[in-house]
């Protein structure tokens, strides 16, 4: 799908998508639940759809209900292919949790997902007898997670932490997970930790980074309600800063959520040669690029991770932002939009299959016009993205 952006003022109020982050959590945690439960606010993206895929295999039965999904307990029938699509955060939330309950699974995706791979397992599992087959599409994990100590490094995504927080506790004995310094994404564990908090699980932080884990404990049954998303809600906010007057609802300030900060980096641009270390944000990084190159430029810091994302989105953002005048430059962990001078692209913007650099460059167009392909990536995470625009007043057309 192409569509078309003319210039024009964002206008009007809306309320913030359903944070990503804490959906994920809490479908998972309420799928464990023997006993099922509810959880509010929901959205119909490919990502969500892929995480309730795989509570299926896990047994697991529910039923929508608006914007909510209602688990009616784990009475269904259980399977040993796992759907995950082109979710990472599911392959590597399900894979631990999957193996404290069977010896066999086979997690599906596409070919870009399973070549991000989870080496970062296969190193942890090779130690405890658990082996990893992989093929184009499909990854195969074989053998029987148990209870123990597990030692993962802090630079690596923190989804591979949090899967075994989810499963650890699942376990006949007691763990250890031990994180090394330096631990990145620090927030997104800290929201791991407070949904297994709010569901009974207990996990004792015994130093930093280093987590005591019981087993045999059991997931509670609750009701959980979503809260809005900073990481898509940023790039509403970002309409402000191109003359928009755009209220935005449902975005708590002290939220636990790492994109918080996006207000304070998005006014440091201001500033003349700003440094941005995104270590702890890289859901914002195209957003960010983007608006650094409308203004006085940037350099950023923490960029290593980012070429294992949906698309390489270091190399996306530069060959599309050159496509608008921008100047960039790029090292291993480093990326720098030079001030430039900017204009409408003279060619189509490519969307790279990738949620983010298409509502990236989906905001710089209402300033400066243009057209984008392969615009329904924001199915994965903001489905609604380009109708909430069209209901703030900008001008959006479609071509299938």
């Amino acid at each position: 799908m192409t569509v078309t952006i003319q210039p024009s003022r964002a206008r009007g109020a809306v309320a913030a998508p359903p944070s990503k982050s804490f959906a994920h959590r809490y479908l998972l945690a309420t799928a464990l639940a023997e006993g099922g439960g509810r959880v509010k606010g929901i959205s119909q993206s490919e990502d969500m759809s892929a995480t309730l895929a795989c509570a299926e295999s896990l047994g697991a039965v529910y039923e929508r209900e608006g914007d909510a999904v209602r688990f009616l307990g784990r009475g269904g029938k259980r399977d040993s292919i796992f759907p995950c699509h082109e979710s990472g955060s599911t392959l590597r939330f399900f894979i631990p949790i999957a193996l404290s309950q069977t010896e066999c699974a086979t997690f599906l995706g596409t070919p870009r997902l399973i070549a991000r791979g989870i080496s970062v397992y296969e190193e942890l599992f090779a130690t405890k007898g658990i082996t990893v087959e992989r093929g184009e599409d499909r990854l195969t994990v074989k053998g029987k997670l148990t209870a123990g100590e597990f030692h993962l490094r802090g630079d690596v995504s923190s989804q591979f932490i949090t899967g075994l927080l989810y499963a650890l506790p699942l376990l006949e004995g007691d763990s250890l997970l031990c994180v090394s310094s330096p631990v990145e994404s620090r927030s997104y564990i800290d929201i791991t930790l407070a949904v297994l908090k709010d569901f009974g699980i207990v996990i004792e932080e015994r130093e930093p980074n280093v987590f005591f884990i019981a087993g045999g404990q059991r997931y509670a049954v609750r009701e959980s309600v979503v809260e809005g998303d900073w990481s898509n809600g940023a790039f509403l906010l970002a309409l402000n800063a191109l003359g928009g007057e755009v209220a935005l609802s449902g975005l708590l300030p002290d939220s636990k959520q790492g994109d918080r900060v996006f207000p304070t980096l998005l006014a440091r641009l201001e500033e003349p040669s700003p440094e941005i270390d995104l270590t702890d944000c890289p859901d914002l990084a195209p957003l960010l690029f983007a608006m650094a190159a409308r203004g006085h430029g940037a350099h950023f810091t923490g960029t290593a991770r980012l070429k294992i994302k949906e698309s390489d989105r270091v190399e996306a953002m530069r060959t599309e932002l050159e496509k608008v005048g921008a100047r960039t430059e790029g090292m291993e962990n480093t990326f720098t939009v030079l001030p430039s001078s900017l204009h409408p692209p003279k060619e189509v913007i490519e969307g790279h299959n990738d949620h983010r650099i298409v509502m990236a460059m989906a905001v710089l167009l209402t300033e400066l016009g243009g057209s984008i392909f392969g615009a329904e990536a924001v199915k994965k995470s903001f489905p609604d993205f380009f109708a909430v625009l069209r209901k703030l007043q900008i001008e959006v057309s479609y071509d299938a």
